[in-house]
């Protein structure tokens, strides 16, 4: 074989060869495309499934409970869908680091007696929950309401004593006593209220809440063939005789405890549930909402208004006859004064009235000259109590009204200033 004819088959081969390696690349490109393709497609699939609008979206109650550990709460226990029923025990924490070292070990002591005792499986649960001062706030608010309301009654009744006739030092020193009491407490709640509300604008406000979960499974007590009724009392009883034991057996540690009811269960869950939106709407404002209402309806307007008539008129009647009171009040006090003022010639005139009326049996001399008497004395009393008002020394404030006085009547006298023409 020639040199040349070599050379032609090295040559055959090797573009055997790269038209094979281009037939390859091409393959693995036509292959890596097809499968990108195929990727975009997918991805773009995905996207479509996800950008699905809300109103699409139909949330019913099962899907809810679907998502949800349990089916309902009733009769203080939260039932599940596997069969198991769940009592709550709240517990009551201690200061341990503030204890003694014999206290200290009486509380390990009486834990260890606690996980003895123990025949069943407990769960301890921890929630941590932010403080809303606001229920607080308007707790305190509608107390210092009432306390306004009594300071102001009391009040009243002080200065109704210091206007009676002849109140006994006793009786003042006890209202007056009462009214600054009241008084402190006022001021007292005041404070409370602004410290308190110093105190919300801190929003890191936190308390932890203690939890021992007592369960019962429905294997444990279904021996026969029971409705779903009796297996639920049956499982109350087990429960409840659990918790009380769990109760009576933290008490030796000084720990105490209560069964949670089934609104503080509703509670527990809706916290746990909804841990953001709990600070903003916590349960008992949820249930003045009216969210768990079908519907919402307005009072009729007529019965607002005759609501707001009755209103205006209670206290316009309050006020007036406070008033009126207050005015009849002042007129016997003028009488009183009056009676004062007058009371010889009053007592002079009555003893006229007595002696003409038993002028039979007296005889009518003897009337006419104690009548005389009577008279004689009475002009007496008066001309003295002239002579008293005449001596009585003049003081500079006199001397001025009688001044002023002289002024006005020279000006009286005088006349008004003629016009010129």
């Amino acid at each position: 074989m020639s040199n040349d004819s070599l050379v032609q088959v090295l040559v055959l081969i090797v573009g055997i060869i790269v038209i094979a390696i281009i037939g390859l690349i091409t393959t693995l490109v036509i292959v890596s495309m097809r499968e990108k393709r195929a990727k975009e497609k997918r991805k773009q699939d995905e996207e479509a499934t996800k950008q699905v609008k809300k109103s699409d979206i139909i949330y019913t109650p099962e899907s809810i409970i679907d998502f949800m550990d349990f089916e309902k709460i009733e009769d203080n226990m939260i039932i599940q869908k596997n069969g198991r029923f769940l009592m709550v025990v709240e517990c009551q924490g201690i200061n341990y680091d503030l204890m003694s070292e014999m206290e200290k070990v009486s509380v390990e002591q009486g834990f260890i007696s606690f996980l003895n005792t123990l025949r069943h499986p407990v769960q301890l649960y921890i929630q941590t929950r932010t403080i809303n001062l606001e229920r607080s706030i308007d707790g305190y608010k509608s107390r210092l309401k009432e306390i306004e309301r009594k300071y102001n009654s009391l009040q009243i009744e002080y200065e109704n004593l210091l206007k009676s006739e002849n109140p006994s030092k006793e009786r003042i020193d006890k209202a007056k006593y009462e009214l600054a009491k009241q008084k402190n407490l006022k001021e007292y709640t005041a404070d409370i209220i602004r410290d308190i509300e110093r105190q919300s604008l801190n929003k890191n406000i936190l308390n932890k809440k203690y939890y021992v979960i007592v369960p019962c499974y429905q294997s444990e007590i279904e021996a026969g063939n029971f409705s779903q009724a009796e297996i639920r009392n049956m499982a109350f009883s087990e429960l409840y005789t659990r918790a009380r034991a769990v109760i009576n057996s933290l008490y030796a540690c000084q720990v105490m405890g209560k069964i949670l009811n089934s609104e503080e269960l509703t509670e527990l869950l809706y916290i746990a549930y909804n841990r953001d939106e709990s600070d903003l709407f916590w349960m008992e404002k949820m249930k003045q909402a009216g969210f768990d209402e079908m519907y919402s309806t307005a009072p009729d307007v007529m019965k607002k208004k005759m609501k707001l008539l009755d209103k205006q008129i209670e206290e316009k009647a309050t006020s007036l006859a406070n008033q009126k009171i207050l005015e009849t009040r002042r007129e016997k006090e003028i009488e009183i004064l009056e009676k004062e003022q007058n009371k010889e010639k009053l007592i002079s005139k009555r003893a006229k009235e007595l002696i003409r009326k038993h002028k039979k049996f007296i005889g009518e001399d003897v009337a006419e000259k104690a009548i005389d008497k009577i008279e004689k004395l009475a002009n007496e009393e008066e001309t003295q109590s002239d002579k008293k008002i005449e001596d009585k020394p003049t003081t500079k404030t006199d001397k001025k009204e009688d001044k002023e006085n002289g002024i006005v009547q020279e000006k009286g006298k005088r006349g008004r200033p003629k016009r010129k023409a």
